[in-house]
């Protein structure tokens, strides 16, 4: 029978997605996600953050199923899988591949003062020209903190994993990993291209820990017997396919060059840039990751037998779009929609009449060197300032906020032009991309697709269905495209400059 579909599965800490993609039109088939409700995240502890990897493994049997029985789909017509997860999480398993305790994930805090000592007692010059990064709370940290505290379930670790490492086990009984996740973990060294060998030896790891690297794009595994039984899939399915959920994102908006962005703007806001040098922000302000397409000496799948660097940048702002319906509860008018909102601030002029937001409310901002400022309104006048000014100047600081983050960026080498964005959440707003584009100077393209359609596609990409990204992602259906006001720039960069002068005088 002909294989005419490629599975995407997006394992997130709310819920598992799963797509069915076609091969020959690219449209997404069908999708569905598991549990309806959000997916609890167990917290023993205040800070901490656990989930139960069986938990995904569950819900991805039902996205699947879900999926194939819509579509009419047999295992026999899918070609290959491809996995996006939440990032930075740690799955310790046994020799027997059985978990050894709950997944931490993403947002768990408990590691934050085993990075802070290892970058104080490594010095910062040694952590971030090789790890990119301060180690900070990512996986690393984690595990050293499981050595530390959980001395009997260290000693019968036989492999860590990030999240989507462990959906593949499962899918394959195969254990490895990729040159991007283990960036993401700060276990790659990007002086070595090879495990960070001294962070570990200071953690007093062993190298053995670690899975096997394979290339992003890739036959990573195939689909087992058990696996195909239980999932009804075709044994032998190659998994070709694996990333982070930024990464992929990223991916999913077809940005893979030296200068292309890619951005969300739901509770918290992400701009993700692909920088072509290896480099990094020596204040640690944003943090760098092996990008999907990054491409190392030693590899099997180099371009024309060349390394290929491609980084990316993440910026990340708490206070996002959890400030717009902060304004939206206790600000606008009772009842009033988000687009109602957006008519009334399109009443104000830009800038906002001298108000100024700054957005920090949702705790300390790794661009602000992870200090917390709080949210805070500057320069209203009583007799001339209503609602819409704040509703206005809300938006506008958010989006300061990004311009502020980009600027690290810049200077770390990044030519930003252009904008690619899901057209969801903060970029619905006119005056959000409005204000973007013309700050910035970066023209925005929005675009209609998720994570799990993108991961699909880059399965295609790692079994040699696409020859490429512009192959895979030729239907990418583009919706609108926003140029910056190029008549308006004095007013835009004045409205900058002051929300900037007003952050420094906070930021102190």
């Amino acid at each position: 029978m002909k294989q005419k579909y490629l599975v995407g599965l997006d394992v997130g800490s709310s819920s598992v997605k799963a797509s069915l993609v076609n091969i020959e039109t690219g449209a997404c088939a069908a999708s569905a996600f598991y549990p309806k409700t959000e997916a609890p995240i167990l917290s023993v502890r205040t800070g901490w953050a656990e989930q139960e990897p069986q938990m995904w493994w569950d819900n991805m049997k039902l996205a699947l199923r879900q999926v194939m029985d819509e579509a009419h789909a047999t295992g026999d017509e899918i070609s290959a899988i491809g996995i996006s997860y939440q990032m930075h999480g740690l799955v310790c398993v046994d020799k027997n591949l059985e978990v050894l305790r709950p997944a931490i994930i993403w947002c768990d805090s408990r590691a934050v003062p085993y990075g802070e000592r290892a970058f104080r007692e490594l010095g910062a010059d040694q952590c971030l020209s090789h790890l990119l990064n301060s180690p900070g709370n990512f996986t690393a940290a984690k595990l050293a903190w499981v050595k530390e505290n959980e001395p009997d379930i260290y000693n019968r670790i036989y492999k860590i994993m990030l999240p989507g490492d462990y959906i593949a086990m499962r899918l394959s009984g195969e254990v490895n990993t990729t040159a991007s996740g283990l960036s993401e973990g700060m276990l790659w060294d990007f002086q070595e291209n090879r495990p960070a060998r001294f962070l570990m030896d200071y953690y007093g790891f062993s190298e053995s820990l670690l899975p096997e690297v394979v290339p992003t794009f890739s036959i990573q595994s195939e689909v087992s017997q058990s696996a195909a039984a239980e999932l009804g899939l075709r044994q032998g399915t190659p998994i070709s396919y694996r990333a982070g959920d930024q990464p992929n994102n990223a991916l999913s908006l077809n940005v893979f060059n030296p200068g292309e962005i890619a951005s969300t703007a739901g509770t918290s806001g992400v701009v993700y840039g692909v920088l072509g040098n290896v480099n990094y922000d020596p204040k640690s302000r944003v943090n760098t990751f092996a990008h999907v397409n990054h491409l190392y000496n030693g590899q099997s799948s180099m371009v024309n037998g060349q390394s290929q660097t491609r980084l990316g940048v993440l910026l990340c702002i708490n206070g996002t779009g959890i400030l717009n319906a902060w304004i939206r509860r206790n600000v606008a008018p009772e009842g009033i929609s988000y687009a109602d909102m957006n008519v009334m601030m399109e009443q104000v002029p830009i800038g906002s009449e001298g108000v100024s937001v700054i957005p920090f409310g949702n705790g300390a901002e790794r661009v602000l060197e992870n200090r917390e400022t709080g949210c805070s309104v500057h320069g209203i006048n009583f007799n001339k300032h209503s609602k819409a000014h704040l509703m206005r100047a809300a938006q506008e600081g958010i989006v300061f906020s990004f311009c502020y983050g980009m600027e690290v960026m810049r200077d770390m080498g990044m030519d930003i032009r252009k904008i690619h964005a899901g057209r969801a959440n903060m970029f619905l707003s006119p005056i959000f991309r409005d204000t973007l584009a013309s700050v910035s100077g970066a023209t925005i393209e929005l675009y209609e697709t998720d994570g799990s359609v993108g991961a699909a596609k880059g399965a295609g990409m790692g079994c040699g269905i696409y020859r490429n990204n512009n192959e895979a992602f030729a239907t990418l259906k583009k919706l609108a495209v926003i140029e910056p006001d190029v008549a308006q720039h004095a007013a835009y960069a004045e409205a900058y400059a002051r929300w900037r002068e007003r952050l420094q005088a906070v930021d102190r």
